[in-house]
């Protein structure tokens, strides 16, 4: 299965052909692996990696740091859950070190963002602090370069 979910996050759009070639299986076999992998839920979504930059509009990524004080019954399970449904929240992880959430926030400027930030995340009982950072370039998301250029700079090797 590992080697599966290499090959799919690589490329999700493989067909089932190649990638029984790649695997040595049958395509029937990938198919069934694929579907179990979906019906446990480790597959949650297919997705396609966009360069952002090359859209006319002009959208608005942050990242958010967020300290929360974790609640007693459900430590931070609770209030991440909350935070997790704000449309404009498109990741989340819990951290270690020196802040507790990071979200990854998209809306159309930063006004959008700054009044979520203010109005919405920091009047959620819980959370004490926030620190915003925007995003201003990409150079390589989910492990794929969002510069096509053919120029190719080869690492230096030290010894």
């Amino acid at each position: 299965m590992d080697r599966l979910l290499s090959l799919l996050r690589e490329n999700a759009r493989v067909s089932l052909e190649d990638a029984a070639l790649q695997l040595d299986l049958s395509p029937d076999e990938v198919a069934v692996q694929i579907q179990a992998l979906e019906d446990q839920g480790v597959i949650r979504a297919y997705q396609a990696i966009v360069n952002e930059e090359k859209l006319a509009d002009d959208a608005v990524t942050a990242v958010i740091e967020v300290n929360v004080t974790p609640e007693r019954e459900g430590g931070f399970d609770h209030i991440a859950s909350r935070i997790s449904r704000y449309p404009e929240v498109t990741s989340m992880y819990l951290m270690s070190g020196q802040y507790d959430l990071m979200l990854f926030v998209e809306g159309p400027d930063l006004r959008t963002i700054a009044n979520f930030v203010s109005a919405r995340l920091s009047s959620i009982p819980g959370v004490t602090g926030t620190a915003t950072h925007f995003r201003l370039k990409t150079y390589k998301h989910h492990g794929v370069l969002m510069e096509t250029d053919e120029h190719y700079e080869r690492l230096q090797v030290s010894p």
